[in-house]
């Protein structure tokens, strides 16, 4: 049997403190939070009433709809991901940490997901009842948005990285996520409408859970890489 590596519990262990100070940072700037969270929950109620009541419509738009807004939502919230380390000069120690950068990057890219992806998730069913959705079509919405929010908080951590400290960086932040966004929206938000239309739709499932793991393996070591020529 493999003995672990004494290494192993030491990033582990800096891992789950990086995650444990960015929650404590962001429960004491609510605003970081909710803001997304609102511009959210606004798109999609504010759509039902400008398109009008038709049950037949809403089941069409709703999940491109809701999904639209997770992916704004999302970028939303990206520019601040290290924004607060480059200012206050942390980002400089977390370059010069023992701890391995990529899982510094992933460990913050956890925590803004925690904060920002997976409270889109716990509302999406609220709001998933203004398109009068089923409640097995709401499941497949809130796996999709748990898949989906997880690969976007993963490539906008590289678009983060790489526009930090520049001047108006949220517009060019957007312009790089939003190609390697497309994928996932569209896998997204056609998945659901397949289970709306009581079509097969594992296909997409899987697809996003593939997107997810690829980001995983990749994004964090493409995430450091950006944060030392953002450094230079």
């Amino acid at each position: 049997m493999a003995v672990p590596s004494p290494e192993q519990p030491r990033i582990l262990v800096g891992l789950v403190a990086m995650v444990r100070r960015d929650l404590l940072l962001a429960w004491k700037r609510p605003g970081d939070v909710l803001n997304p969270l609102f511009f959210f929950a606004m798109v999609c109620t504010l759509f039902p009433l400008a398109v009008g009541p038709s049950a037949e419509q809403l089941t069409v738009s709703g999940p491109g709809v809701l999904w639209v807004a997770a992916l704004l939502s999302t970028l939303l919230s990206l520019n601040s991901l290290f924004m607060s380390d480059h200012e206050d000069g942390s980002l400089d120690q977390l370059l010069v940490s023992p701890q391995p950068l990529p899982v510094l990057a992933l460990s913050k890219t956890l925590a803004h997901w925690l904060t920002s992806g997976l409270p889109l998730v716990l509302i999406s069913p609220l709001l998933a009842m203004t398109y009068r959705m089923s409640t097995d079509i709401v499941g497949v919405l809130m796996l999709t948005l748990l898949l989906g929010t997880v690969c976007l908080s993963l490539l906008g951590s590289i678009g983060a990285a790489l526009t930090v400290g520049l001047h108006r960086g949220t517009a060019l932040l957007s312009l790089l996520i939003l190609p390697l966004a497309m994928p996932v929206l569209l896998l997204g938000a056609n998945t659901v409408s397949l289970a709306a239309g009581g079509e097969p739709y594992a296909t997409g499932i899987w697809a996003l859970a593939g997107y997810a793991v690829a980001a995983l393996s990749l994004a964090p070591y493409a995430t450091a890489a950006a944060l030392r020529i953002s450094n230079e």
